[in-house]
């Protein structure tokens, strides 16, 4: 059965991308705007960027108070196929 990754840690970097860390030593920063372009009753409110900094760490997924939230596998995946997963330290 494969590790359970959580989200360990998630900065506000700029515009729409924050950076994450992950509990396997991965990290990279990801950019949300693809993301949030589908306008869905979810995303739309993180149009305005004082709402897409409210994002919270729970059970090691990235949420927000509109209810959206990313798990940490999706999220690492995500940065995986654009080439931005690093290891750390």
């Amino acid at each position: 059965m494969p590790t359970m990754i959580k989200i360990v840690k998630a900065d506000y970097v700029q515009d729409r991308n924050i950076a994450l860390e992950f509990s396997d030593g991965s990290a990279g920063i990801l950019d949300f705007s693809k993301l949030l372009a589908a306008g869905t009753s979810l995303t739309k409110p993180l149009e305005d960027t004082a709402a897409f900094q409210r994002f919270f760490l729970e059970l090691g997924a990235l949420c927000w108070p509109s209810g959206l939230e990313f798990s940490a596998r999706s999220l690492q995946e995500r940065l995986r196929d654009t080439g931005n997963l690093k290891r750390v330290a």
